[in-house]
């Protein structure tokens, strides 16, 4: 109580020093430019030069006057009024009183027969280098994770183990706010609330002002800001089944000089599932000699709570500084039964095993945060530095209890325990600098480092005795640094943007044992261009190159995968080296009546490919591990649509197909593959009485990569909302997988066995959210990070 009466004695001497400062007044009038008329209730706003962040904002009386009171500073001013275009003022010192010429607004014809549909929707924003997606009123992601907003995003889709994919490439490199972050770590996503994102920006072929990381491109998570005066806040209640429980209180509060900013969220989840393996083992003579069949029932439970605090200090017009703390604390408990029935050639039973493997896994990640952002009274120019410092830790435990059940009836066979400790510190420090030229053109350099230290400590014990095999200590220690420059401009119809970025990476894995010692030191430059021809304002032509590298994560590396499962076991390969990859595209956005369409065609080159390869030891146990494959030649072409019929009903959809071409041998083997998939995409959007719907259909295709054929999946997700008490209060109500229908089978074939799997982890889940605001509108942003 004391801490509360404390921040409030705080917060208010910070308005009271604030009110107190001298306010100058700042006077104007809107006129209508065809008529040259008075232009009423148009709505005038006052961005802070540093920032653009909102100071104040008033409308326009009946003759178009406005008045607004600021304190002395540099500052850009906004007209606007629905169906007219924006104007926006360069930046202007006001240290006295201050009356503005007119503001001429003229007619936007595109905004005119669009607009009532254009502020219900999730729109989407093309750039050079680029496609941005507003979110919006995306329901079926509501009370959900940022998981569920990627797999409503064009190009994207996220399996039903949480992995990530862009145009069905898995090698992408994921941002929040522009940069690494320790919220994406350890299934980080699923921990971050769908409600507090505001857009995911997606590049296939980024730009060298960001990392090279990731060959498939980017998707950069932008996390909600708080732009709005005085205190405001919002509660968020969310039930599901199977349990989806979470309480997420925010809250702000800004002045001129200061913006407070704070998020907890507290969650309780369960995730129910199967899966089976059916094994066929083959003899010399091509016969099989053996069978495994094996079954798998689940029930992992995650206990999550997020905190993120900060503050924003405008230092002046031209200056700010941010810092900022998270902190997220997790507790998984997962319970899993396993079945193995071991067969003989004519599938008779030889030996049944029952398997309970009891696991646990406390979790805890902190993030610290300092952000200066410098403006200059040249418009565009800017500089920003970034310093952040991550650290994070947990403690995975495993207990795995076994029993025969046959031909001797419940005997104890087994008990196995486990326990791997990780840990990692992580420094980042990025700062650039944007330099406006003469006419369009723009200078744009910076630099970018990030240095980690993590640490997997692992033993296992065999009935209480350790295992000399599985008793290790492995670090891993990764230093990478960067630099860019980056030329663009505009002439005309014509724009372009030439990039060169040059990496240098230094990773080494030693271990107590002296038995995975790897040192990898490499240079590289990685060039980008990006080409745009305006034919007409819609109709507009782009083509891009870039050259990416995907280095291996901890993930790949770390030899220790856990035991829990005895005939499927995975291992990490700490000799694992980046794989490499040139990719073109070419791009058209043509915008017709009620239409938006945007093919584009791309091809993609790479080298060191990571590829899962799975053997068969002596015990007949599979083991997978990545390694470096080969080549691959990926060709394809992608269709992303927008349709609005009417101003109530709007339409999206996507189609991506793609072939491709791997080459490559591994112990004298070779494993080229050929093949082509298509994945698609629906949405229906609509409002009826009040309320708000959508329906999403999603088909992935069958495919074939290396030992492994999936087969093709289909689901649905639907979602619905209502505002109430004007919009201070939102409800709504979401289920996804609605027919249980998005189950994962695949075949993977060796050279004396095959495996049949089925995954059913992705059950349908149902959720019902429930938002109110106090002191605010819907409309208005919260600050959840960054």
């Amino acid at each position: 109580m004391k801490k509360i009466i404390l921040l409030f004695i705080l917060l208010t001497s910070m308005a009271t020093i604030a009110q107190s400062i001298s306010k100058v007044t700042i006077t104007g009038k809107t006129i209508e430019k065809t008529s040259n008329q008075p232009l009423s209730f148009a709505t005038i706003v006052l961005l802070r030069s540093a920032d653009d962040s909102l100071v104040t904002g008033v409308t326009t009386d009946v003759d178009g006057n406005f008045s607004i009171q600021a304190i002395p500073g540099s500052y850009r001013i906004e007209a606007k009024y629905i169906g007219y275009k924006t104007l926006i003022t360069k930046n202007i010192i006001f240290d006295k009183n201050n009356k503005l010429s007119d503001f001429y607004l003229e007619t936007d014809q595109s905004q005119l027969a669009t607009v009532e549909v254009t502020a219900e929707k999730s729109s989407i924003e093309y750039g050079l280098d680029k496609k941005t997606f507003n979110v919006g009123k995306d329901l079926i992601s509501k009370g959900g994770s940022a998981n569920d907003i990627l797999n409503n995003v064009p190009s994207v889709s996220v399996d039903i183990e949480g992995g990530i994919s862009l145009r069905g490439n898995s090698n992408v490199m994921i941002l929040i706010n522009g940069k690494p972050s320790v919220l994406t770590a350890n299934n980080g996503l699923e921990q971050i609330p769908s409600d507090t994102i505001e857009k995911i920006e997606v590049s296939t072929n980024p730009s060298s002002k960001y990392a090279a990381q990731g060959t498939a491109g980017i998707i950069n998570i932008i996390l909600k800001k708080n732009k709005t005066n005085g205190f405001g806040s919002s509660l968020q209640v969310t039930v599901g089944n199977p349990v989806n429980n979470s309480v997420n209180l925010n809250i702000n509060y800004k002045t001129e000089k200061f913006n407070l900013f704070s998020n907890i969220r507290q969650g309780n989840y369960e995730y129910p599932g199967t899966m089976s393996y059916f094994q066929t083992n083959i003899g010399e003579n091509g016969m099989p000699t053996s069978y495994i069949s094996e079954s798998v029932n689940s029930l992992r439970k995650r206990t999550i709570t997020n905190m993120y605090v900060g503050g924003d200090y405008y230092i002046n017009d031209q200056n700010t500084l941010t810092f900022s703390y998270y902190h997220r604390k997790n507790k998984s408990n997962n319970t899993v039964n396993y079945e193995y029935n071991y067969l003989d050639a004519s599938k008779n039973p030889e030996s049944i095993y029952l398997s309970t493997e009891m696991y646990e896994e406390p979790q805890n990640a902190n993030q610290m945060e300092i952000n200066y952002v410098k403006t200059y009274d040249k418009k565009g120019k800017k500089l920003t530095a970034n310093v952040r410092y991550e650290f994070w830790n947990d403690d995975e435990n495993e207990n795995i209890e076994e029993t025969q059940t046959f031909p001797i009836a419940n005997q104890a066979i087994n008990n196995v325990r486990s326990r791997d400790i990780e840990s990692s510190k992580d420094l980042f420090f990025q700062s650039d600098y944007t330099l406006p030229l003469s006419g369009e053109s723009t200078l744009e350099m910076g630099i970018q480092g990030g240095i980690r230290r993590i640490k997997s400590d692992y033993k296992v014990w065999d009935n209480d005795v350790i295992v000399d095999e599985f008793d290790n200590l492995l670090e891993y220690n990764e230093n990478i640094y960067g630099v860019y420059l980056q030329y663009g401009n505009k002439e005309n119809k014509f724009q372009y943007s030439l990039g060169l970025r040059v990496e240098h990476s230094d990773t080494k894995s030693t271990d107590r044992e002296n038995v995975f010692f790897n040192h990898k030191k490499y240079t590289d430059l990685f060039p980008t261009v990006h080409l745009t021809y305006k034919f007409t304002d819609n109709n507009s032509l782009q083509l891009s190159y870039s050259k990416r590298i995907t280095r291996p994560s901890f993930w790949h590396l770390n030899p220790f995968g856990g035991i829990a499962d005895r005939s499927n076991v995975r291992q990490g390969n700490p000799d694992l080296n980046p794989m490499y990859t040139n990719s073109f595209e070419i791009g058209e956005l043509l915008k017709f009546g009620k239409f938006t369409v945007n093919p584009s065609v791309y091809y993609q080159h790479s080298n060191n490919i990571f590829e899962m390869i799975t053997e068969k030891n002596s015990d007949n146990v599979i083991i997978s591990k990545p390694i470096n494959l080969g080549t691959e030649d990926r060709l394809g072409a992608e269709l992303v649509a927008n349709y609005s019929p009417f101003k109530w009903w709007r339409l999206s959809g996507e189609v991506n197909y793609y072939s491709f071409d791997q080459k490559g041998d591994y112990k004298g083997v070779s494993y080229d593959s050929k093949n082509n998939a298509w994945t698609s995409r629906m949405n229906s959007t609509f409002k009826f009485n009040g309320f708000s719907m959508q329906a999403s259909f999603n088909h992935v295709a069958q495919r074939a990569s290396g030992q492994t054929l999936t087969k093709a999946m289909s689901w649905m997700d639907i979602g619905m909302s209502k505002d109430f008490l004007g919009d201070k209060m939102t409800v709504t109500l979401n289920s996804s997988n609605v027919f249980n229908s998005r189950v994962s089978k695949s075949f993977v074939n060796g050279n004396d066995y095959n495996v049949t799997m089925n995954n059913d982890t992705s059950r349908r889940r149902i959720i019902a959210t429930l938002i109110y605001r106090f002191n605010r509108s819907k409309k208005d942003r919260d600050r959840v990070a960054g």
